[in-house]
């Protein structure tokens, strides 16, 4: 490639992401993609690479207008030397001429992605009902707090957020919310915040249900965001047995998500019964009044790919983004 050439790819760090597009225009973008006509079962499958330290994730898409290619590495051990689990680079190229465009932090834009998806797949449910909605958080990494950042910014002016409680393995708060309520997972008082919850999100490396899931409420809506692995799961078959379970594509969710993948191995759940998000962002299928909504996320390559275009072009017609 030639300096010239060189010249035009833009780069996007973690801060310049965070410039160009915030959560509530992440989901707007999920959301118009999905109703212009994109389909999440023509997604290109990713590649898990396995390395000594961790894994290798890449994953292509291919969209009307561009092309792209997330490489992030996993190390799970990262955070134990105060280091992210989740490293890498995004690669937006041209789609006609598969020129390269812009590079943008991947781990910066796997944060913002999945909690912007599961916003678009449980805002319908969340916002039927107006009393203060309470949260549980099972994780304190950064997923945990990038979804309820997300729930504060998208239901904003809908629906009031009265609690939100952490529930992790120490006990202890979110590194960027210090001060946060926080309940160690074996302690009697998360039964008794899971009761009352509204809300219930999963964001963790847990490879076992996370909690009795008869301690959930038929008004509950529960997002597992955690694994994408067909032999890990953060909820019990119990729970998608009796509850709306929305994906994000039906192949997908029956190859590597194992919250689904189990629960269908048990004979809790019916593969047919599945709700494709995209159904839900169109109105074609309303949210469940008489029972718990479950949203199982595996982390799609069209997700990473809508969003870095759309931010990609609000950098370009906002500020000029830095050049290599």
């Amino acid at each position: 490639m030639g300096d010239t050439a060189k010249s035009h790819i833009a780069m996007l760090d973690a801060r310049g992401l965070r410039a160009a597009l915030d959560v509530r225009a992440a989901v707007a973008a999920i959301e118009a993609a999905l109703q212009a006509g994109l389909d999440p079962d023509d997604d290109l499958p990713r590649l898990s690479v396995p390395l000594q330290s961790g894994e290798f994730l890449l994953m292509p898409s291919e969209q009307r207008a561009a092309t792209g290619l997330k490489v992030i590495t996993v190390a799970p051990s990262n955070p134990e030397q105060d280091l992210p689990r989740i490293q890498g680079l995004y690669l937006l190229f041209d789609r006609a001429t598969l020129t390269l465009r812009t590079l943008l932090d991947g781990a910066a834009l796997t944060t913002l992605r999945t909690p912007a998806v599961t916003m678009a797949a449980i805002r319908p449910a969340l916002e039927r009902r107006t009393d203060p909605l309470h949260i549980v958080v099972f994780g304190t990494g950064p997923q945990a707090v990038a979804h309820v950042d997300a729930a504060r910014a998208v239901l904003a002016g809908t629906r009031d957020i009265a609690t939100v409680t952490y529930v992790s393995r120490s006990g202890r708060a979110p590194a960027s919310a210090p001060t946060a309520l926080t309940l160690r997972a074996d302690g009697t008082d998360v039964e008794a915040a899971l009761a009352r919850a509204g809300l219930v999100m999963c964001a963790t490396t847990a490879r076992t249900p996370l909690f009795d899931s008869s301690l959930v409420g038929p008004q509950t809506v529960v997002a597992a965001v955690g694994s994408h692995e067909p032999d890990a799961r953060e909820l019990d078959a119990a729970l998608l047995a009796r509850a709306q379970v929305i994906v994000e594509s039906r192949a997908t969710a029956l190859r590597e998500c194992g919250d689904v993948v189990l629960a269908v191995a048990e004979g809790a759940l019916d593969p047919d019964d599945l709700v494709p998000l995209r159904a839900v962002v169109a109105g074609q299928v309303a949210p469940a009044s008489d029972r718990p909504i479950v949203f199982k996320s595996a982390g799609m390559s069209w997700e990473d790919l809508v969003l870095a275009e759309a931010a990609s072009a609000s950098a370009s017609a906002s500020t000029p983004t830095s050049t290599i």
